[in-house]
């Protein structure tokens, strides 16, 4: 069958994908970067019966959204099942027919897909490069959007965000920020990097996911009322799709509240310091939680990879075509609850 001639062909180049799971491993792999994940909070889970906009909607919900509005100083927020949901149903549903979308060549897949399922026109621009993006915008037509992280995924860089926005008031574009891992980390409270960087009340969306640095589940559009009204009747990914449980509202909810902890960052940060100070000379550090170690050689990575795995570290190989060919990867995720010993034993096998 054609499905298995897809298979044998990533088996051939090294790169087939495989579901891992470590028990009692170190965690340097998952994007709890608050360790809110492991702190137990008791809520009584239901069902929520259908869509929001028959059954699954309530009081609760709503006040919930508003909660969230407000803790990101946005005018609105509209919460949606994943961040995945969250790009698909916004890229695929605002941008209209003779619209231009502008995206950075490396930002979420979840945004890709969303602008292939739009009638705009899109184009990518050269990954964190604002020249190249001002060549597009001149070129532009329609509305323009934007599309960016402030942090990325898979290479921890962070993206020029004061000078991307500065581009887009002149050339009158919207620009959409995905927060997904800056949320919780970086700014006041953990408001993302916008809020850091003093530029939220002229970004037209943000978006935050809770299933990283939260320790929840689910994603909020961050955006004027206008457009969450918008998203409610046109976002399919919205429309059609079961809601959350009313109870996962209110746990992310608590979880950002648990967030708004200092502590948790600084002790956060000083994990980052403490990692990157020692291993300067082995990888292109990064003030973020994600540091990556890149590999010319993929059989060297996986080989890598199984040797920290095997030693009890929980450590992932990024393979292509999640990255591209010849840039395969470790992802190490630094937290707040790993220890110095952690830190340095790692370190060792790293430099080793």
């Amino acid at each position: 069958m054609k499905f298995q001639h897809h298979l044998q062909d990533r088996i051939e180049k090294g790169s087939l994908r495989s579901l891992l799971s470590f028990d009692n491993h170190a965690d340097f792999w998952s994007n709890d970067y608050l360790g809110l994940a492991q702190r137990a909070h008791t809520i009584e889970i239901t069902g929520s019966t259908g869509s929001r906009l028959i059954s699954g909607n309530s009081k609760t919900i709503e006040d919930s959204e508003s909660r969230i509005a407000a803790h990101f100083q946005s005018e609105a927020a509209l919460v949606f099942n994943s961040g995945y949901d969250a790009n698909v149903g916004l890229f695929s549903s605002l941008p209209q027919k003779g619209d231009t979308i502008l995206y950075d060549e490396l930002v979420h897949a979840s945004v890709r897909d969303g602008i292939r399922l739009s009638f705009a026109n899109s184009f990518s621009f050269r990954h964190n490069d604002a020249a190249d993006l001002e060549k597009k915008l001149k070129k532009a037509t329609g509305t323009i959007f934007v599309a960016v992280e402030s942090l990325y995924s898979m290479d921890g860089d962070i993206a020029p965000l004061v000078e991307i926005n500065r581009l887009c008031t002149a050339y009158k574009a919207l620009l959409i920020v995905d927060e997904a891992h800056s949320g919780g980390v970086f700014g006041k409270e953990g408001k993302g990097l916008c809020n850091e960087l003093g530029i939220s009340d002229s970004v037209f969306i943000r978006l935050f996911t809770f299933g990283k640095a939260y320790g929840a589940h689910g994603a909020a559009v961050c955006c004027p009322e206008e457009v969450r009204q918008f998203l409610i009747n046109f976002a399919r990914s919205f429309i059609y799709t079961t809601a959350l449980p009313e109870a996962m509202y209110l746990h992310i909810v608590h979880q950002i509240e648990q967030s708004k902890n200092p502590a948790l960052r600084e002790k956060l940060q000083k994990n980052i310091a403490h990692f990157t100070q020692s291993i300067q000379s082995t990888l292109s550090a990064s003030n973020s939680p994600i540091q990556v170690l890149e590999f010319s050689d993929l059989e060297v990575c996986k080989q890598k990879a199984d040797q920290l795995q095997q030693a009890g570290f929980a450590v992932k190989a990024i393979l292509p075509p999640t990255v591209p060919a010849g840039s395969q990867r470790l992802r190490i995720c630094i937290h707040a609850f790993n220890t110095e010993p952690e830190i340095d034993h790692l370190i060792g096998f790293l430099k080793g």
